[in-house]
């Protein structure tokens, strides 16, 4: 397990880039604007969002398969 939990960190430190990209949409939006910062925002804000459910679902599994291991 610790395994996999390494080698899927080291996937994503080496692809960064498409770790935080955004919707088409989006980025037509924020690259007209001048404002970095805001763009900044609203990417990190799309990573949350896309992160959360991720992290429920692996946490329900977790407990799912402490619970028929025991």
């Amino acid at each position: 397990m610790r395994n996999l939990v390494l080698s899927l960190l080291f996937v994503i430190m080496i692809f960064p880039q498409s770790a935080v990209a955004q919707c088409a949409m989006c980025r037509a939006v924020l690259e007209t604007g001048g404002d970095n910062a805001v763009a900044e925002g609203i990417n990190n804000g799309i990573v949350y969002l896309m992160a959360v459910p991720y992290l429920l679902v692996g946490g329900l599994f977790f407990f799912v398969y402490r619970k028929m291991k025991s």
